[in-house]
């Protein structure tokens, strides 16, 4: 019996291109004839002659494989990896203005990023998401491992942050991100899990990454989490509680900073409120900012000396505007808007809760750093040290939205290969 069964699903999953959606059809078929067999086993019939029955009642081997094999076939989101692509070309033009010192280099640097980035989101969708889900621990136990190097044994210092130096490798902080957000993703994928250790296990991970000296970091941590929460499976009572601890949390923090801030640091605040009173100190750079985007027109002044500092990171948005212009300028908003638009979208086709809190997190990261940048060169908001995503030079920032969008593209790839993974 076993054998006939073993034969019509060979011949079923033979005519099917992926292996992966293979295994998944002839499990799903398996299944499909145990019921079958059971059912006729009751009305009667003998075990053999039910199994029999059982599987011609399936149909045309050939036939079933061919339909499956364009139901359940894996898919390349195109829309998804040409925007990637564009943005990807954008990249390369911050680099060529001229204030930025020693440009061949930097063009050098960025191409070899470009090509890492490229490799591990193209890498990254060819894996099969689903086999992360038995790393969960090992996730969190990597970003706490780099996060417990770089605040208890650093060895190095940039600008008062905490460094930790392995050979060549320098770990910094933003490397733990990736490790905790495919760990929250096992997390928060479950149906059942006991708040108080997510609890725990948040703040925690937030106070070894506020020790680092990286608060912009732990903004960003902090809606990710928050957001992946909110889509999880969890009851609407932990939720409510969710909510509201992190309104007390908010509030908590803004009457500590009133309280027990640095005058320096609350002249930070207001010189975002009134730049122009603190135009010699901390409002310069929202003065400067004003007056690069007034000059830039719509097609730029390429070429003119004009200093803006960090113009190839933080403050690239600014300098790309000034040097190319506004036409420009939006078409690379719209680029990066559809990017993290079609991200979005594809939560809705997801049906796996893994693979949703996958996007879930992923498509976080890169909206809040996206929207945040926007957001602080157009001065509606404090400015802090966010990057824009794939625009900003630097290699940590750009392998962690590579490999985000590379998970999001594997999870989109098998979207119709419909399994339970956690």
């Amino acid at each position: 019996m076993a054998n006939k069964r073993n034969e019509f699903l060979m011949a079923v999953t033979s005519h099917m291109k992926s292996a992966e959606a293979g295994s998944f059809v002839s499990r799903e078929l398996n299944d499909h004839i145990n019921c079958e067999k059971k059912r006729l086993m009751k009305k009667g019939m003998m075990e053999e002659e039910a199994e029999i029955a059982a599987i011609r009642q399936m149909g045309n081997p050939a036939e079933i494989g061919r339909d499956f094999n364009k139901i359940h076939r894996p898919k390349v989101d195109w829309w998804l990896t040409g925007l990637l692509l564009i943005t990807m070309c954008f990249s390369f033009l911050p680099m060529l203005i001229w204030n930025v010192s020693g440009s061949d280099h930097f063009l050098k640097m960025r191409a070899a990023t470009t090509v890492l980035g490229l490799g591990l989101t193209f890498s990254l969708m060819l894996i099969d998401y689903r086999k992360l889900v038995r790393f969960h621990w090992l996730f969190f136990g990597v970003g706490f491992v780099i996060l417990s190097l770089i605040n208890f044994f650093p060895n190095t210092s940039v600008n008062g942050k905490p460094f930790f130096n392995i050979g060549p490798l320098t770990l910094e902080s933003t490397m733990a991100l990736l490790f905790l957000y495919l760990g929250w993703s096992v997390q928060l994928a479950k149906k059942n899990f006991k708040l108080w250790q997510v609890l725990i296990l948040f703040i925690g991970t937030s106070y070894l990454i506020f020790m680092s000296i990286n608060i912009p970091l732990v903004f960003v941590y902090s809606v990710m989490v928050f957001v992946m929460m909110m889509t999880s499976r969890m009851s609407r009572m932990k939720k409510k509680i969710i909510v509201a601890s992190a309104v007390a949390g908010v509030l908590s923090i803004a009457i500590f900073f009133l309280t027990a801030a640095q005058p320096y640091q609350k002249e930070r605040l207001l010189a975002f409120l009134n730049p122009d009173r603190f135009a010699e100190s901390s409002g310069y750079m929202y003065i400067r900012l004003k007056e690069a985007f007034s000059q830039a027109g719509w097609f730029g002044q390429f070429g003119q000396e004009e200093f803006i500092p960090s113009g190839h990171t933080d403050f690239v948005f600014a300098s790309f505007t000034y040097q190319f212009g506004w036409l420009l300028g939006l078409v690379l908003l719209v680029v990066l808007g559809l990017l993290m638009g079609r991200m979005i979208v594809n939560i809705s086709k997801i049906k796996d809760p893994f693979g949703k809190m996958l996007l879930s997190g992923g498509v976080t990261l890169f909206t809040v750093q996206f929207l945040y940048n926007i957001g602080m060169m157009l001065g509606f908001l404090p400015l802090i040290g966010i990057s824009l995503p794939f625009i900003s030079y630097g290699l940590m920032p750009t392998i962690l939205n590579s490999m985000v969008v590379g998970i999001v593209l594997s999870v989109y790839r098998r979207k119709d290969i419909v399994q339970v993974s956690v």
